[in-house]
């Protein structure tokens, strides 16, 4: 920590370029980002290399001491904020107290070699429903999850957030386009296939045809109108979630979490019976 100095105004050269990453140009032009809350911090600092420094608030340090220790044994320096400059750095309404500035974390579409489960993000727009979907993919074991050239930032800062650090967790590809990627995985042995609600077989009837023991990526669309006929022809085929009730449709993240999982049990059944 700077000892014995608190940054008390957001004219301070630091403070500048740090709330300079609230702007995607200028998180693209530094390849860094912000990562706010305990939580992402905690993630952020858990990946060597990945945190490059952390502001928080004199209360939040006392609250929060493993995460100055982290930081300290890290290398990484922990700068003491006012309230105010807090809210200027924050993205949110009610401030945790402390921001991570962290490096970009993207590889290379060519670095997704031999996964199992990979979700592809395709024309979605919404931060909370991308970073949801990171976020589910993560759980359920995904081996990368791919950010199309038409989807929304992944280190827009609510995206950060509703990854709630599972982006800190698992290789992100970012700017690939729809077609590059469907061609990219195929090559390395995947089922390319489409979340779609009008495909033409359901997800159980894939599982129960052995579709999805294999490698298998899932390419999801956009909130609103899911996924261009384009897109869908690049897959190996179409698949919808089966509806037992009266509900119209499943959001992305509910349908993507049902395809993810459902692929996971299957995938480990089969490595089972092996």
């Amino acid at each position: 920590m700077t000892a014995g100095h608190e940054f008390t105004s957001i004219r301070s050269p630091r403070i500048k370029a740090a709330r300079r990453l609230a702007k995607r140009a200028f998180r693209q032009r530094e390849r860094r980002f912000l990562a706010e809350g305990p939580q992402a911090v905690r993630e952020a600092l858990a990946r060597p290399g990945s945190a490059v420094e952390v502001f928080a608030t004199a209360e939040a340090v006392q609250r929060h001491l493993e995460l100055t220790d982290a930081a300290y044994a890290a290398g990484v320096p922990v700068h003491r904020v006012s309230m105010e400059v807090m809210a200027e750095l924050a993205q949110t309404v009610t401030p945790q107290g402390i921001v991570a500035v962290c490096e970009f974390l993207d590889v290379p579409l060519s670095e997704v070699s031999g996964a199992r489960l990979v979700a592809v993000l395709s024309h979605v727009r919404d931060p909370g429903n991308a970073g949801t979907v990171l976020r589910t993919a993560d759980a359920a074991g995904a081996d990368a999850v791919v950010f199309t050239d038409a989807s929304v930032d992944p280190y827009n800062g609510k995206c950060v957030r509703a990854s709630a650090g599972s982006l800190f967790h698992l290789p992100v590809v970012v700017g690939a386009s729809a077609a590059e990627v469907t061609a990219a995985l195929r090559a390395e042995g995947a089922a390319v296939l489409a979340a779609d609600g009008a495909g033409d077989r359901d997800l159980h009837q894939a599982a129960d045809s052995g579709a999805l023991d294999g490698p298998v990526a899932w390419v999801f669309g956009n909130e609103a109108w899911g996924l261009p006929e384009e897109t869908v022809a690049l897959t190996d085929g179409a698949v919808r979630v089966p509806i037992y009730g009266g509900a119209e449709s499943l959001n992305l993240a509910t349908a993507a979490a049902v395809c993810l999982y459902t692929t996971a049990r299957e995938q480990r059944r089969d490595a089972d019976r092996s």
